[in-house]
């Protein structure tokens, strides 16, 4: 088959004059969930979001969604992307759903790609694969994208004839036997020249076993007029939808393992990448080490040399060269950790910022708070952000040191270089370069433990 010229790995070249629908109206009842099928989030990003980077990086001139049932929930999340929606009101086919684009793509010339909110990471390599066929000298007037996964199940099938020459595509429910042998099956994504797509579309028919408007008849149709349809390969990864929770499931599997090898070629250490597990936009610098069973949320970054320790929790935290964090920490949105600062274990941190070189080495809670360079948290230290009503702000000064136990009530202030006792409450801001002790004088009673434990068990009758 004819796989055309791609760009090297990785690279997307933006594409002049094209358009995209992408269809996101089918009912999505096999995920059994009130939210639509296609925000079901990947890697902590909606599947359909995925697709629609891939787009933009390809630069469309337009995108069109087509939406049916939970219309609402997806202009919710389209809101702010630039995309026009078109509205599938009854499902009655893929060719059909194309059909409601024709309003926002009057007008448009050059390629439109046909793809599916459901089917979220085909590349732009592909893609630009397919335009390029597309505008062949042959003039295909249709490409299809296809593949050849190892469990075709019920997807419909390519049958080539010359070359990469379409001779035939049928649905899996109107295939023959020997059809369904044949291992490359359509993803149901396409590339078609504008001026052709709604001529053919009008000419779908419904004489088939679902009585629905197949999209993928558009290909005959294209030969009935003496063009040429192709079909170009993918890889089953870039074709694979979902259905299903299990798909989802899966596909989330096959991105992580996927990123977790990129990971490891761009220069970081997995200790066991198989429990490391990332968010679409996690950004990891090289030589830095995750150990097992880390968790990345979205908005992460990591610098060079830094090291993860096992069991952490970290999302929309910034963490600088030669940090450590962990084990069994978690760093919540806002957290920063500038160059040489070391989170230990059972620390959370959340809109606050560690110094260069400060640590916070056990059992505290930093939140709404900023901590200066080479300043030292001791193990129960808390700042006190909250008052039930508002957060409020901690500063810690450069060379400071909190006393283990410590509760720090904010607003307050800790002056550079100065010096919190152990098991103080602080509400007073601190002056730089103090002590400041704030707890209940110790005092001892000498004998008092005796007496109080006879007495106890004289009472239960014991000698």
């Amino acid at each position: 088959m004819e796989k055309g010229e791609a760009p090297c790995h990785g690279e997307v070249m933006k594409q002049a004059g094209f358009s995209v629908v992408v269809l996101a109206a089918g009912q999505g009842t096999r995920m059994r969930s009130d939210t639509h099928k296609v925000l079901h989030p990947i890697a902590g990003k909606p599947m359909l979001l995925h697709l629609l980077d891939t787009v933009d990086a390809l630069g469309a001139n337009r995108r069109v969604v087509v939406v049916g049932k939970g219309r609402e929930q997806l202009e919710a999340a389209l809101a702010g992307h630039g995309v026009t929606t078109a509205v599938q009101a009854e499902q009655k086919g893929t060719a059909h759903a194309v059909q409601q684009a024709s309003e926002a793509l009057t007008g448009a010339e050059g390629p439109v790609l046909i793809l599916y909110g459901d089917t979220p990471f085909v590349t732009g390599e592909t893609l630009q694969r397919m335009i390029q066929r597309l505008g062949g000298s042959d003039d295909p007037g249709v490409v299809v994208l296809a593949s050849s996964p190892p469990d075709g199940k019920t997807y419909g099938r390519v049958i080539l004839g010359e070359d990469d020459r379409i001779s035939k595509m049928v649905e899996y429910k109107d295939a023959n036997e020997a059809e369904r042998a044949v291992k490359l099956c359509n993803s149901g994504m396409m590339a078609v020249a504008s001026a052709d797509l709604f001529r053919w579309l009008a000419q779908v028919g419904n004489d088939n076993a679902a009585h629905e408007y197949y999209l993928p008849d558009i290909v005959m149709i294209a030969r009935g007029e003496g063009r040429h349809p192709v079909a170009i390969e993918g890889e089953a990864f870039e074709t694979a939808g979902v259905n299903s929770r299990a798909e989802l499931a899966h596909l989330e599997l096959d991105w992580q393992r996927r990123r977790r090898e990129e990971a490891l070629e761009q220069g970081a250490t997995l200790i066991d990448p198989e429990s490391v597990w990332f968010s679409a936009d996690t950004k990891l610098g090289r030589d830095c080490t995750i150990e097992p069973h880390v968790v990345f949320g979205s908005g992460v970054s990591i610098a060079d040399g830094a090291f993860i320790r096992a069991f952490s929790h970290i999302e929309g935290a910034t963490i600088s060269s030669g940090c450590e964090v962990g084990p069994f920490a978690r760093l919540r949105p806002g957290a920063v950790l500038e160059e040489g600062a070391k989170v230990g274990n059972f620390v959370e941190m959340k809109k606050a910022r560690l110094g260069r070189g400060a640590k916070a080495n056990h059992l505290s809670y930093i939140g709404d708070a900023d901590v200066g360079t080479k300043a030292n948290i001791g193990a129960g230290t808390i700042t006190c952000n909250y008052d039930g009503f508002t957060k409020h702000r901690t500063v810690i000064g450069a060379g400071a040191f909190i006393g283990s136990n410590t509760s720090l009530v904010a607003p307050v202030s800790i002056g550079d270089g100065a010096i919190v006792g152990a098991g103080s409450v602080v509400t007073k801001n601190v002056a730089a370069d103090s002590l400041a002790v704030a707890r209940g004088e110790q005092r001892g009673f000498v004998g008092w433990a005796k007496r109080f434990r006879e007495k106890a068990l004289a009472k239960k009758g014991v000698s």
